[in-house]
């Protein structure tokens, strides 16, 4: 797909899709807890699939994924499974701005992992922003940890499954249509979450063995799927208007419209060490897209519009 050259726009885009993201995070946490966390991801999961699949066709962006691909995209869907059961777990726990903020290291991960897997260039400065941003997150960590022990370390588990998804994504993207890789990875998790549900039925294994849903369950997690297919339409397209090192910085909106979301719904408030922690990671991560942006406009010759 040709890329547009409308800058604004791409921002926008980001910006309301960095806003919209924690709604799926305030949903997931309102559906009732007898409501098995497997059963959220696959209901999340069946909800969009649902929906991108005739976006997709509309747009003519569907194809017959060859043998790798469907490989890949099993792949992707179990690390995105497995990153939204445990961030969903931990939000059960945790308040929604806390948890957001502790899976913000995932861009420190998803650099350190580029360097590691795709050989890309990482400097001695931003291994040790790197490492700063890990120190932010042990400052949120620390208070959650106190007060619900290890669940507050499930969002670091998402952060790096949800990077090394990014590490696939990167390199399914040159090939291949956003919101048909988005379709096509919804589709495979829905193929993999039922079966375990169905496998599980009956078993009282926590967190698998499903339950009959309310009218209000149903409710919540069908807000789920659409918030999550919203927030990552909007993403995917602000990447047609914009470049990624423009955009990248406003995904730290999410802290901002969680903390909002989180004190007027659940009347939860940051504490002055969690607020301390999500300053290092914002500056820590903000430090790597420039340094990244920097060392972009370097490499990248520039070429002559005329």
């Amino acid at each position: 797909m040709k890329r547009a050259t409308s800058p604004l726009t791409g921002v926008l885009l980001m910006a309301a899709g960095a806003a919209l993201a924690p709604g799926i995070d305030v949903f997931a946490k309102l559906v009732p807890h007898e409501i098995p966390v497997a059963q959220v991801t696959a209901g999340r999961f069946i909800v969009q699939s649902s929906l991108l699949l005739p976006i997709a066709a509309f747009m003519s962006v569907l194809h017959r994924p060859n043998r790798a691909e469907i490989g890949l995209h099993l792949i992707r869907a179990i690390l995105i499974m497995v990153a939204t059961g445990l961030f969903f777990t931990a939000l059960r726990a945790m308040p929604i701005a806390d948890a957001i903020a502790v899976f913000f290291v995932e861009p420190f991960i998803l650099t350190l992992l580029g360097a590691w897997i795709l050989k890309e260039t990482v400097g001695a400065r931003r291994i040790i922003a790197c490492i700063v941003g890990f120190v932010g997150a042990l400052f949120v960590i620390q208070p959650s940890f106190a007060d619900t022990g290890s669940v507050a370390l499930l969002p670091l588990g998402t952060a790096a499954c949800f990077a090394v998804y990014m590490i696939l994504t990167r390199q399914m993207a040159q090939k291949m249509h956003p919101i048909a890789m988005q379709s096509y990875t919804a589709l495979a998790a829905v193929a993999l979450s039922v079966p375990i549900l169905l496998f599980a039925d009956g078993s009282n294994i926590a967190g698998l063995d499903p339950a009959w849903p309310s009218i209000f369950a149903v409710q919540m997690m069908f807000g789920v799927g659409v918030m999550a297919t919203i927030a990552h339409l909007l993403i995917s397209f602000a990447m047609v208007y914009a470049p990624a090192s423009t955009l990248a910085p406003l995904q730290y909106l999410e802290i901002v419209a969680a903390t909002i979301l989180g004190f007027m719904i659940f009347d939860d408030l940051p504490t002055p060490t969690t607020l301390f922690g999500v300053l290092i990671i914002i500056a820590s991560g903000l430090y790597v897209l420039a340094r990244e942006r920097k060392t972009n406009a370097i490499t990248t010759p520039t070429t002559d519009a005329n």
